[in-house]
């Protein structure tokens, strides 16, 4: 063998950040968000209000999932922008009902928050690392996934937990495959302050 040592490395990764906030979420706030009216979604429902975060009743939940973000601005983007929540919206799932996969557009980050409790099984988030069609299909073998050739990754979500991703990301949800309701609130994000430079008139003030 003419191969004398070698060695993989990482070039980027793909964050997704999990963050409890139990503390922010009363059962007075879990019967209101469950109250909303909701409407047909394709598969699921929605919301009728798309901006449910704006609730006066949901400010500590707000401020909670802002803090979140504060975090993320902070220690893993690194950047001195604020990251600040824009459409807000809560989703249901019925039995049997699960999410299509899909992207965000005009946001930077997504999130989703599962404000209640979920039903056994629990139903995953699935995330896609190809963002467009695949001509040449070279799939790993069967029991041989790593970060380097997955070409999905499954997330299950714990009652109070708040996921951040990249809103770029083609995402889905497994069918709910309980009697039960699956709740959950969903949310997108972009940034406040200044980008660019002034000098290099790609100032940009947002």
């Amino acid at each position: 063998m003419t191969v004398v040592s070698h060695e993989v490395l990482p070039l980027f990764a793909e964050p997704l950040f999990r963050a409890n906030i139990a503390g922010a979420i009363t059962p007075q706030q879990i019967e209101f968000i469950k109250a909303m009216k909701m409407v047909n979604n394709m598969e699921n429902l929605i919301s009728e209000n798309l901006y449910i975060f704006e609730e006066p009743e949901l400010k500590s939940i707000k401020d909670a999932v802002q803090e979140v973000l504060d975090m993320y601005s902070r220690d893993v983007l690194c950047i001195p922008q604020r990251l600040y929540v824009t459409q807000s919206w809560s989703l249901t799932n019925n039995s049997n009902v699960s999410m299509h996969g899909h992207s965000h557009s005009n946001s930077i980050l997504s999130g989703s928050l599962y404000y209640c409790d979920l039903p056994s099984p629990p139903a995953s988030m699935i995330f896609t690392r190809h963002v467009s069609y695949q001509q040449i299909d070279l799939a790993p073998e069967s029991g041989k996934r790593n970060i380097y050739n997955s070409p999905i990754n499954r997330i299950t979500p714990k009652q109070n937990e708040v996921f951040l991703f990249s809103s770029r990301l083609t995402h889905m949800v497994e069918p709910n495959a309980s009697s039960a309701l699956r709740h959950a609130i969903a949310f997108n994000t972009f940034v406040k302050g200044k980008l660019g430079n002034y000098r290099d008139v790609s100032e940009l003030v947002l």
